[in-house]
């Protein structure tokens, strides 16, 4: 941050911004890339109350739009887009098969009365409605589980999705005595577990490690122009929340 309150990292093409919204959209651009070049997404939060991070995943499924993944930014490819006619691109964009990576919600450093099974089963509930219109809960995403839906509830369905929810103890009540609930190693090694044997969407193609790599920092460029997110960044500035 310079004395004026800017910031000192150029976030889009350049433009002096103050270092509070230069954050803003930095965190954006990060979860953007990560969404993109991903096959598992782990979104952290500390203790039960914390959903900065939901809201965080919230604008990056909302701004994370025209960004390939890394199998698919390849020169062939790029050359094959640029010759297909206006209807062909069209068409494409109405899809709606964007690739994303499948996020998996943890919530970390949790005392031993947040560790309960009615806490998880509040959590999960407001978890399920805070992402219920996300592209995040797609069947075919490795990120959902099946729940009976309650009885007297408005939805229709015989089941509902829910984006994949773990609950992590704080470590130290591995060493308490007093322990009532799961124990902090026992947590990480379901989380482990759960992790590796997900089946989460496929990229468009096989791709190597070199060019995951490669593709990867390709991908960061185009993040960092993109003109949707700019835009946000100009509906932000004219809000008044962040100092010019």
């Amino acid at each position: 941050m310079r004395p004026d309150g800017s910031s000192t990292i150029p976030v889009l093409s350049g433009e002096s911004l103050s270092a509070e919204l230069a954050l803003e959209l930095m965190s954006i651009q990060l979860g953007v890339l990560l969404a993109s070049i991903c096959h598992v997404l782990l979104v952290v939060s500390d203790g039960v109350h914390d959903n900065k991070m939901w809201r965080l995943m919230s604008m990056v499924d909302l701004l994370k739009h025209g960004i390939p993944d890394p199998s698919s930014l390849t020169a062939s490819n790029s050359q094959s887009s640029n010759l297909g006619s206006e209807k062909d691109k069209k068409d494409k964009a109405n899809e709606g098969e964007e690739y994303m990576a499948t996020p998996v919600f943890v919530h970390a450093k949790l005392q031993d009365q947040n560790c309960t099974p009615h806490t998880y089963e509040q959590l999960r509930k407001a978890l399920a409605q805070y992402f219920s219109a996300s592209s995040f809960v797609r069947e075919k995403c490795g990120n959902v589980t099946k729940e009976p839906v309650e009885p007297g509830t408005q939805s229709s369905d015989a089941l509902s999705t829910v984006p994949k929810l773990f609950l992590i103890p704080s470590k130290s009540r591995d060493d308490s005595p007093n322990a009532q609930y799961e124990s902090y190693s026992s947590a990480l090694w379901k989380l482990r577990d759960e992790v590796l044997s997900m089946n989460c969407p496929s990229f468009a193609r096989t791709v190597s490690e070199r060019d995951w790599l490669k593709n990867s920092a390709k991908i960061w460029e185009l993040i960092k122009s993109s003109p949707i997110i700019s835009e946000y960044s100009r509906m932000l500035q004219s809000s008044g929340m962040f100092r010019k």
